[in-house]
């Protein structure tokens, strides 16, 4: 049994800490970090399955230390040799903050000599080890002189699913995309809309949602090579995935933005991750936005302003929106903005709001539920 820690923005523990809940483990939520026990399974199944994690790593260490021969002798009392295998390549990185032991570099190089020390004793070894296996990167994480040590199960960031082929100028992390859709509870049975689709990350986020398709189906992960995940685990868990997607799921998602440049892109997004048949994608100002049928949600990302002229266009494009949920009532929209006085120009009180971060951005994202 190991102790894994899913990473993930500031906000978004709760998000994660659901979605690992879901595949079956119990969590503890701290800050910027989801804590929960599982096997090697636990470990593929993580990094194939979370949507809203940055990274799946595996806790090897936790103690405090307040001088350099502490955090040595600490680091190689860990048996490192249950996780590197005999060739392993394992580069140190590190970060500090509020510790006495605030240099980094002197930390990293004392944690890779201790890991060093500990493996060639385990593995009778003299002189150099070679390091010319699997990758396992280790960091070293000091906070108020409490050290975790940790390596990354996954390699590439979570967020990096492999259907970006190019992206606009300040695109948003999948991962975020698809915590957004999981706060608004779509799942696919009434219309999905983004009516500032960008670069169409919430439209595909929200599409592999609905079909109940693996974020991590299309790429690789650092542990798939390490040896402690039994041969094939990976490629079973990737069958027992795509038996549970269900493509066939009719879903009806519009993506939709005022520049056709993005829209372009968005679409070829689309079409690397198959869902060109399934996302309509619009080149269109969002007040030509209209609604039809019973009830639906709208998810976006809209400008938030920021810049010198941009500001009126922003607010009359948040009046019209507060317009069309008051007359469709049974609309859900859910809005991710910056902008402190959202609320006013829309013209009533969010059902829910949330902080969350869009990259070093704080935004809020501002809930209307529509009734029911």
């Amino acid at each position: 049994m190991y102790q894994l820690l899913a990473t993930t923005p500031m906000g978004m523990e709760a998000i994660a800490a659901k979605e690992i809940q879901t595949l079956g483990y119990e969590t503890t939520i701290e800050n910027g970090r989801v804590l929960y026990n599982g096997d090697a399974r636990a470990i593929v199944k993580s990094n194939l399955w979370l949507r809203s994690a940055d990274r799946v790593k595996l806790v090897v260490g936790r103690f405090y230390a307040t001088t350099f021969e502490q955090l040595f002798d600490k680091t190689k009392e860990i048996p490192w040799e249950n996780f590197i295998s005999e060739n392993g390549q394992f580069p140190v990185q590190g970060k500090s903050l509020k510790s006495k032991l605030f240099s980094v570099p002197d930390c990293q190089a004392i944690v890779k000599k201790a890991i060093v020390e500990r493996l060639k004793r385990a593995h009778g070894k003299q002189g150099w080890l070679t390091e010319t296996g699997a990758l396992y990167k280790v960091e070293v994480s000091i906070l108020k002189d409490e050290v975790l040590l940790t390596i990354d199960t996954s390699g590439a960031g979570l967020h990096k699913r492999g259907y970006r082929l190019a992206q606009g100028e300040a695109p948003m992390k999948e991962t975020l995309a698809a915590a957004l859709v999981l706060l608004s509870n779509w799942k696919g049975e009434t219309p999905f809309i983004d009516p500032f689709c960008g670069s169409g990350t919430i439209a595909i986020e929200a599409a592999m949602i609905a079909q109940n398709i693996a974020p991590g189906f299309n790429r690789d992960f650092a542990s798939e090579t390490w040896d402690i995940i039994p041969d094939g685990l990976f490629d079973e868990e990737r069958t027992l995935a795509e038996e549970v997607a269900e493509y066939d799921k009719e879903i009806s998602i519009t993506a939709s933005d005022i520049d056709p440049k993005m829209v372009e892109i968005a679409k070829n997004n689309a079409i690397e991750v198959g869902f060109g048949d399934i996302i309509t994608f619009k080149q269109m100002n969002v007040h030509d936005l209209s609604l039809t049928g019973e009830k639906g949600a709208i998810v976006g990302n809209p400008p938030y302003g920021e810049r010198i002229g941009e500001r009126k266009e922003v607010e009359e494009m948040y009046k019209f929106l507060g317009e069309l949920i008051h007359k469709y009532p049974e609309w859900s929209l859910y809005i991710l903005t910056s902008y402190k006085t959202f609320e006013t120009l829309i013209g009533q009180k969010a059902t829910k709001r949330r902080k969350l971060f869009n990259g070093y951005i704080e935004c809020t994202y501002y809930q209307y539920w529509g009734k029911k």
